[in-house]
C-alpha cells in the first residue's frame, strides 16, 4: 500500500501522528577539522534540521540543506553557507550519530530536503518490482546484499546495512549494463558497480532506462511484463 503524506511510525525517539508535528533526535558529536569535536543533539522536525550544544547552536530549514550524505552513524549535511576563510565551495557539517537515523526518518528526510542526496539507510520492507542478488564492489573488498529495483528508484540493502543505499530517480544520472552480470550506477557524487549473481534481464533493465530517461511518459510497470 502507497502512502502519502506523513508516515506514520512508532519508534525509539520518534513520534509520527497526522495532524501533530514529527520530531526525531539522537545524541551527536559534531566533527570539526583540527578542533575537538562537539557534543550535542541533532533533532528533525517538520521544518528543518537542528544541532544544538552547549558552545553551537544551528537550524537548517530544509530548503537551506542543499545535501546530505548518510550512512549508519555518519552524516554530513552540506549546507549552502559559504566556507570560512575563502575557501572554495559550500560549508559541510559532519556529525557522528549515537543512534542511526531509521530508513523511515532518512526516507521522510530524503522528500523534504527533495534535492539530490546519498541516503545509506534504505528501507527494506518497501515494495519492489523485482530483485536481484549482487556484490557491491569497493576498494575494500565490497559486500554482499540485494539489489531492489522500485517504482520510484533502486536500493541496494545489505544484511548489516554496510555500503547500503537508497536512490531515487532523481538521485541517478545514469545506468548501465554491460552484459548481465554487471550493473552500474553513476549517481549523486558516486559510482557503484555490482557483479550479480543472477542476470539481469534485458527486460527490466530496458524499463528501469525508460523510468530514468522518459518521465515524461508516466510508465507503469508490472511483474509479468519485466520478465
Amino acid at each position: 500500500m502507497r502512502i502519502n503524506g506523513l508516515i506514520v511510525a512508532a519508534l525509539s525517539g520518534l513520534l509520527a501522528i497526522p495532524g501533530q508535528a514529527q520530531h526525531w533526535q539522537t545524541p551527536a558529536k559534531w566533527h570539526r577539522t583540527l578542533k575537538k569535536a562537539v557534543p550535542g543533539t541533532v533533532s528533525l522536525d517538520d521544518d528543518g534540521v537542528e544541532f544544538r550544544s552547549a558552545k553551537f547552536n544551528q537550524r537548517w530549514p530544509y530548503v537551506e540543506v542543499r545535501s546530505f550524505d548518510l550512512s549508519g552513524h555518519d552524516f554530513t549535511l552540506l549546507s549552502y553557507e559559504r566556507r570560512p576563510w575563502r575557501e572554495p565551495g559550500e560549508r559541510p557539517f559532519h556529525f557522528t550519530l549515537s543512534e542511526a537515523m531509521p530508513p523511515e526518518i532518512a526516507a521522510q528526510f530524503t522528500a523534504r530536503v527533495a534535492k539530490p542526496v546519498r541516503n545509506g539507510n534504505p528501507l527494506p520492507s518497501a515494495a519492489s518490482i523485482a530483485e536481484v542478488p549482487a556484490h557491491r564492489r569497493t576498494w575494500s573488498g565490497g559486500s554482499n546484499g540485494m539489489l531492489r529495483f522500485k517504482q520510484d528508484g533502486i536500493d541496494y540493502v545489505t544484511q548489516n546495512g554496510r555500503d547500503s543505499r537508497s536512490w531515487r530517480w532523481a538521485d541517478i544520472e545514469t545506468l548501465a549494463n554491460p552484459n548481465p552480470y554487471e550493473f552500474r550506477i553513476s549517481a549523486f557524487r558516486e559510482i557503484v558497480e555490482f557483479d550479480l549473481k543472477q542476470p539481469l534481464s534485458r527486460a527490466l533493465f530496458e524499463r528501469m532506462w525508460d523510468r530514468l530517461y522518459a518521465t515524461d511518459l508516466n510508465l507503469t510497470f508490472a511483474s509479468s511484463e519485466v520478465f
